[in-house]
């Protein structure tokens, strides 16, 4: 899947995208930051881009009907450091990806040897992926 990353995403979040085979590019990636809510958007319909955002105006369906672009996923997370963040994109890709076992493995130890252990609860995602591996039995 095609994402762009609004400027609000640690940059980072492209390489685990990138790591579990999505095609990730940020905002800034594109000298786009500080730009207008409607001029990312319609970048990302012409790029046939996802985007991912912690900015809640882009959860507004009357002005961002979901049926008009090709995803907006906007995170509600608690406390937005860098840290958790990307640990709710990766739980994200643990728990959606359509093969979990070997693929989510070897995804983990990537993402775990890139940015260390101490940006993830590693309890947590081990029993997201115990979970998912049942789930796919």
């Amino acid at each position: 899947m095609k994402f762009k990353l609004d400027e609000n995403i640690p940059i980072e979040a492209s390489i685990v995208l990138g790591e579990s085979g999505h095609d990730a590019v940020t905002v800034l990636d594109q000298n786009m930051g500080g730009k207008e809510d409607e001029h990312i958007i319609q970048i990302c319909t012409q790029e046939q881009r996802a985007l991912i955002t912690l900015d809640l105006d882009f959860a507004d369906i009357k002005a961002y009907p979901p049926s008009n672009y090709h995803g907006i996923f906007v995170l509600r997370v608690r406390q937005q450091s860098r840290s958790k963040v990307l640990e709710v994109i990766t739980k994200l890709i643990l728990t959606c990806h359509p093969s979990p076992s070997k693929r989510n493995f070897g995804l983990l130890k990537r993402i775990k040897s890139a940015f260390g252990n101490e940006l993830f609860d590693e309890e947590i995602l081990e029993k997201l992926l115990e979970l998912n591996l049942e789930r796919s039995k």
